[in-house]
């Protein structure tokens, strides 16, 4: 007479452990918890799109040469500009990266940064080849990212993150209603963000066709 099975053998069958339930086992692996598109990281990303226009309407009120909307103007680009770094850091920090916020984030910089450049063109402040030699390389790079996306990313690089700031701060210094006196400030850092535009988008240009040519080769394309 066999001996009745006991609390210790159960589960188990004569060739070992006896395999896991399904139930059993999708208990043991929880599922990750989605990320809401609607988070913090993204709603500064979209209070950056909507501090746009309001940007625009306060750098033409008075066309343009109104100190105080000049301020008001200068105040709304600087707090869009800081939500920029603000919605990475909490993206990263609490785990809320979104394909959303992939695509809204280079997009609400764009536009901000395009809104600056194109308004300052048009109340005669700024030369327009500045702009449009920023705004080629601008959707350059963007065009680029797209034709290498089936073999990788182009991550941003430390040159790009500097024209960045460069850009941001020569803006800030156009904006600000500064004497006469300030155009060599002016002139000189906005002349910097446009080596480093050129720079830095000669750069990713290299890096998008080696990264392509590495990605046919490993496909055997």
């Amino acid at each position: 007479m066999s001996a009745a099975p006991s609390d210790a053998g159960e589960g188990m069958t004569r060739d070992g452990p006896a395999p896991a339930r399904p139930a059993e086992a999708a208990a043991q692996v929880p599922e990750p918890t989605p990320v809401p598109t609607l988070n913090l990281a993204n709603l500064l990303t979209l209070s950056r799109l909507v501090l746009v226009p309001l940007f625009v309407l306060a750098l033409f009120t008075g066309d343009g040469a109104d100190t105080t909307w000049r301020l008001i103007a200068t105040g709304l680009f600087a707090i869009a500009s800081a939500t920029d770094q603000v919605d990475g850091w909490v993206a990263r920090k609490y785990g809320l990266i979104t394909d959303f916020g992939k695509i809204a984030d280079p997009i609400a910089d764009k536009a901000l940064i395009g809104a600056a450049l194109v308004g300052l063109s048009v109340l005669g402040e700024l030369p327009w080849w500045v702009t449009i030699v920023i705004a080629v390389r601008e959707i350059g790079v963007t065009l680029l990212r797209f034709w290498v996306i089936r073999h990788g990313v182009i991550p941003a690089s430390r040159g790009g993150k500097a024209k960045t700031m460069t850009q941001i701060l020569a803006i800030v210094v156009y904006l600000l209603p500064l004497p006469a006196g300030a155009d060599p400030v002016r002139w000189a850092l906005m002349g910097l963000a446009v080596v480093l535009t050129v720079v830095t988008g000669v750069d990713y240009l290299v890096r998008a066709v080696r990264l392509r040519a590495a990605g046919r080769r490993a496909t055997g394309a």
